[in-house]
């Protein structure tokens, strides 16, 4: 708070825990394509950068009603968690799902309903469900950026999306040029670094899968730069 009583504005710099997700389709003729869209020339952050659906964790997010994650998911979401970060996994997953409603209008839930739910989900007649997301990268934005976030990566089938998933019209205006992109050819749009690295081991995960279910890393590679000195590591 100033002296005056007027709330501080939130830290540009300060590290948000954030959530991604890759949603992966092997269905298309062209070979497994992933769902991306563009960022606006005007955003504070990767302006006119194509990224996948995802942004900030909500304090809500830890609140809504909603599946779990794998409990091998959940462990290690929960495993390192920042100093001081209030954060937990469950939390991180849900706002996965909520941000691939908002800036997609695609949702992936079981029938029912729930108070409070996202309104997405409401009017669909689903609760969330995060059972199949699969954690696969996790990478802090170095000290120095206007935005920073603590941001884990998630992939999911697209056989796991509720009805059809070329239609975008539920889509916010966040994400601009909505599209599946053949993984072969994704990486030749403009793309912020990070979301090459990802879409590399993304690649490599679906490959090794060939015709079958999608699997979990064996562990999950992290840019850690938190402080001044980066560091990578593996989250077993």
């Amino acid at each position: 708070m100033t002296a005056a009583g007027t709330p501080l504005a939130p830290d540009p710099a300060a590290i948000r825990d954030a959530a991604s997700v890759l949603v992966i389709d092997r269905t298309a003729p062209s070979g497994p394509s992933v769902l991306m869209g563009m960022r606006g020339a005007g955003a504070a952050f990767m302006p006119s950068k194509y990224v996948f659906p995802g942004g900030a964790v909500d304090p809500a997010d830890a609140l809504i009603e909603c599946g779990a994650p794998d409990s091998s998911c959940l462990s290690r979401l929960d495993a390192h968690l920042r100093a001081g970060g209030a954060v937990r996994g469950r939390a991180i997953a849900a706002a996965a799902l909520r941000e691939l409603a908002e800036e997609t209008g695609l949702m992936i839930g079981q029938p029912g309903r729930t108070a409070g739910n996202w309104p997405e989900y409401e009017r669909a007649g689903l609760v969330p469900d995060p059972s199949a997301l699969i954690y696969v990268f996790r990478a802090i934005t170095p000290p120095g950026r206007s935005r920073r976030f603590d941001a884990r990566f998630f992939m999911i089938d697209a056989e796991k999306l509720h009805g059809d998933r070329h239609d975008f019209s539920l889509a916010s205006d966040e994400l601009s040029h909505l599209h599946w992109v053949a993984l072969a050819e994704a990486r030749r749009l403009n793309l912020p670094f990070i979301t090459e690295v990802v879409l590399a081991e993304v690649q490599a995960l679906v490959a090794a899968a060939g015709d079958g279910p999608l699997k979990a890393p064996a562990s999950v590679p992290f840019f850690d730069n938190e402080g001044e000195t980066s560091g990578f590591r593996r989250i077993a």
